[in-house]
């Protein structure tokens, strides 16, 4: 629920959006630069399941379904996302996606409780520093996206 005044009609982020563009175009650029690059080690099926898990614990709603419907889509395997929030270690996702999940989840909770070895376990299933960096900056910025909404 907004206690500022918002377009009405316009779920989420979006009503923020549409009444402040000027500050959406940036965070819009960022989010399109951190989620539709796609590299030999980090696919955009991957960096939507970050954004979508990183919401998914923020506990909202319409940035974590319409991104797990984004990866899903890229994936192309409706519902994994789902099954990523439901049990991690369980989810059929690749060991170095899961590593950088659990990162993911410490920047969602508290920064700077990642520590060396969650890095390095992330890059010894194959991450790269860019991934764990890329990692990082989307759950950060899926932190402040998610609760914009909720000024």
């Amino acid at each position: 629920m907004s206690h500022i005044q918002l377009p009405e009609g316009c779920p989420g982020i979006i009503g923020p959006m549409k009444a402040y563009p000027d500050t959406a175009k940036p965070l819009n650029e960022l989010a399109e630069l951190l989620l539709s690059r796609e590299t030999p080690t980090f696919s955009k099926a991957e960096r939507e399941t970050v954004a979508n898990y990183v919401s998914f614990l923020n506990d909202c709603q319409f940035c974590s379904e319409s991104h797990a419907a984004v990866a899903d889509y890229h994936w192309k395997n409706p519902g994994l996302s789902k099954q990523v929030w439901k049990d991690l270690e369980a989810a059929p996702v690749s060991d170095r996606l899961k590593a950088l999940l659990r990162i993911a989840s410490k920047v969602q909770k508290a920064a700077r409780s990642v520590q060396k070895g969650d890095v390095e376990a992330a890059m010894n299933l194959g991450a790269t520093e860019r991934d764990v960096h890329d990692t990082v900056l989307i759950a950060a910025a899926f932190c402040l996206y998610n609760h914009t909404w909720t000024v």
